[in-house]
């Protein structure tokens, strides 16, 4: 029936579930929100206090933290969705968003699934069987293997033929996760075995596939809309190039690229795929471009849910994708023809990522002590951060996503990093600098992108983040709270009790996460003192709180607003986009510290093998007791669906201090090399015994 004219369209659905988690499930909630309708949070053990859990109307356990038993368990979510009373199930991405098995199950239950047909999730949700289908169609695709279900043995004995470098890649789910660049054959098995192990922990399914690896190219998409009634139309393209590890970092629409009729090709091509399968929702087929010429595309996956980069579409074309997914999913026409699909202005994605761009970005986890978000014209953040909320290591790394629309891509650019500028996050490593220096790049600000152009600039790009005030802050604190005797329990700040005129500076030690240490001597209170780097000339610098976790750093005249905050013994300092985590210690306590290094012979080989995140051990290769030479691999952690392989550091008998399915720290010993030559007590068994003792 026709709406009446001046009312709003009546809600889709009366209740829907989310059966995801993080800054997506918030997200879709916002607009259940908006419609009024009734929404349904799931959560795992991990999550019981997330703010997707908060944020709807009732929640669910699912089950433990690992997703097979949480997210992944379609029985799970079909339990809540029946107690709840839920009409709808939204899968968000990830998880089981394209899994025939959730959307035969909710047909099975008499709900909807706010999603694609099963035909359409089967074809395309297999990139092998996807990758032939639309090579039916005369669209052209990336050369690689097509048959399903291939062994890690035919698919080395298929790799001549496709050719080195070539990727491996999960046959199902999407987002990066499991593909792998593989340049020679020495290389492939370890490869395929990671990737199977990836896949089946993110996807439930570990079948793999091989594809040509093009050098260079250029990533581009387009957003589709269909309904139940034979209406497809594009919203346009976006430009995901600027990727890393396969991993989409910054993305924008529409891409420098493609003119309007450039577009329209594009756009049409899309369209015939979702077509070909009777696709009804939001969905994005992929496409890859061989230099600057965009009507050269091969297509590589069509990805059946909504796409983690769809606000920037949403920003220039005015369109609510999740609403428009709910309609279509309800039975109601689309009601948007092509012709008025407007693309308006630009937009520009980052994802915040709980990560360390100087320690090869590596996941990092704590606890979040701090958060600013930015806001203002122009801006939109998708996030799901909360002070006092846990980063941990068992789900995707993806914090936020900080997006900015301008009236041309200058603009947005300007705006994106202003607004990255102002976010902060305390208590967890995050590549927020990494993103700054990303889109102020003079080959992202003139529209030169490719697959490449992250790893190409990756040493300035990925650099440490050298922030001298923090340093400054950081020693200026711990002076405050050395000799404030008027310090309450819990305060962050010591104003009284200064010795005025002391005739010798104090001395710290502030040490950054790389282990760089830098000797600052104060002399004066907090409050006004004349402080030293290093021996460098001496600055006049003042620091005056503002709140607990806000403080004004003045040096030399010039004021800076930092937020601070502790966590044990480590004092975090953010500004601009920044966020250091600084360790303060007297000098005393910094040169036994030293000692540890200064013992060790110069040039020797650390014998401890730390993990380098926190994550859990997935694969070890050796024994206790084992001999092992440098390089050799010992263990796997992975951590956020990444993996990471450890070495032996040296040449020598190992001593394993983890085990398979263990959960590990950052820096946490996981295992010990004894060197030839010697015990492991460390004793030379090469040298004489001393007399009186046992050989």
């Amino acid at each position: 029936m026709p709406t009446a004219p001046g009312t709003a369209p009546a809600p889709p659905f009366r209740t829907v579930l989310v059966a995801n988690r993080g800054e997506i499930a918030c997200r879709v909630v916002r607009t259940l929100h908006r419609l009024g309708i009734r929404s349904v949070a799931v959560f795992s053990d991990a999550d019981s206090g997330e703010p997707h859990v908060r944020l709807a109307d009732l929640a669910v356990r699912l089950g433990p933290a690992e997703p097979q038993a949480s997210y992944l368990d379609v029985d799970a979510v079909l339990r809540a969705a029946k107690a709840t009373g839920a009409d709808a199930v939204h899968p968000g991405y990830g998880f089981l968003s394209e899994s025939p098995a959730l959307a035969r199950a909710c047909a099975d239950a008499g709900i909807t699934f706010v999603g694609p047909p099963v035909h359409a999730l089967e074809v395309m949700g297999d990139k092998i069987g996807a990758k032939a289908h639309v090579a039916g169609l005369g669209v052209p695709v990336v050369p690689g293997t097509h048959e399903p279900g291939l062994s890690d043995d035919e698919l080395v004995a298929r790799a001549a033929d496709v050719g080195y470098p070539l990727l491996v890649k999960p046959a199902a789910g999407g987002g990066g996760k499991g593909m792998t660049t593989v340049r020679s054959l020495a290389e492939l098995p370890a490869a395929l075995a990671a990737a199977r192990r990836v896949a089946a922990s993110a996807f439930g399914d570990d079948a793999l596939l091989l594809e040509r690896l093009l050098t260079a190219p250029r990533h581009i998409e387009v957003q589709v809309l269909a309904d139940a009634h034979g209406a497809v139309v594009h919203l346009g393209e976006r430009e995901c190039s600027l990727q890393r590890r396969h991993q989409k970092v910054v993305e924008e629409c529409p891409s420098p690229l493609v003119d309007a009729p450039t577009r329209t090709r594009l756009g049409e091509a899309a369209c015939a795929v979702a077509r070909s399968v009777g696709y009804v929702g939001a969905g994005t087929v992929e496409l890859l471009v061989e230099g600057d010429a965009a009507e050269g595309f091969f297509f590589i996956e069509m990805n059946t849910r909504l796409q983690v980069e769809h606000p920037v579409t949403e920003l220039v074309t005015g369109v609510d994708l999740v609403e428009q997914q709910l309609r279509v999913a309800a039975g109601e026409p689309l009601g948007l023809p092509q012709d008025d699909v407007r693309l308006t202005g630009h937009a520009v994605e980052a994802r915040v990522y709980a990560e360390d761009p100087a320690r090869g970005f590596l996941p990092t986890a704590g606890r979040v002590l701090v958060l600013d978000e930015p806001a203002g014209a122009g801006v939109r953040v998708d996030s799901a951060l909360a002070v006092g909320g846990e980063v941990g290591s068992t789900y995707d790394p993806m914090l936020s996503k900080v997006v900015a629309w301008g009236p041309d891509r200058a603009t947005a650019l300007a705006r994106l990093d202003a607004a990255l500028a102002s976010t902060t996050v305390l208590g967890v490593t995050t590549n927020i600098p990494f993103l700054r220096r990303l889109v102020a790049h003079p080959e992202v600000r003139a529209g030169r992108l490719d697959t490449g152009v992250i790893e190409r600039h990756l040493d300035e790009l990925g650099a440490p983040v050298r922030v001298p005030d923090a340093v400054l802050v950081a020693a200026l604190r711990a002076t405050a709270d050395r000799t404030g005797a008027a310090a309450t329990a819990g305060s962050a700040w010591a104003r009284d009790g200064w010795r005025l005129g002391e005739p010798a500076p104090t001395v710290h030690v502030v040490t950054s996460g790389d282990g760089e240490r830098t000797e600052v001597a104060v002399l004066g209170p907090a409050e006004d003192a004349r402080v030293r780097l290093d021996g460098r000339p001496p600055v006049h610098a003042r620091l005056s709180p503002v709140d607990a976790t806000t403080a004004q750093l003045t040096v030399d005249g010039v004021v800076r607003t930092v937020r601070v905050a502790s966590d044990g013994a480590t004092t975090w300092v953010g500004y601009d986009g920044s966020a250091v985590a600084l360790r303060v210690t007297g000098r005393l306590d910094a040169l036994v510290e030293a000692r540890v290094h200064v013992d060790r012979p110069a040039g020797a080989a650390d014998p401890v093998v730390r993990s380098p995140m926190p994550g859990t051990v997935v694969a070890v290769d050796v024994a206790t007791g084992d001999h092992v030479t440098a390089g050799q691999p010992l263990l796997t952690v992975e951590a956020m669906k990444m993996e990471h392989r450890l070495t032996a550091t040296t040449d020598g008998v190992v001593t394993l201090q983890a085990r398979p399915a263990d959960r590990v720290a950052l820096d946490q010993v996981l295992a010990t090399i004894t060197p030839h030559g010697t015990d492991r007590t460390g004793q030379d068994t090469t040298a004489p015994a001393e007399e009186g003792t046992r050989p």
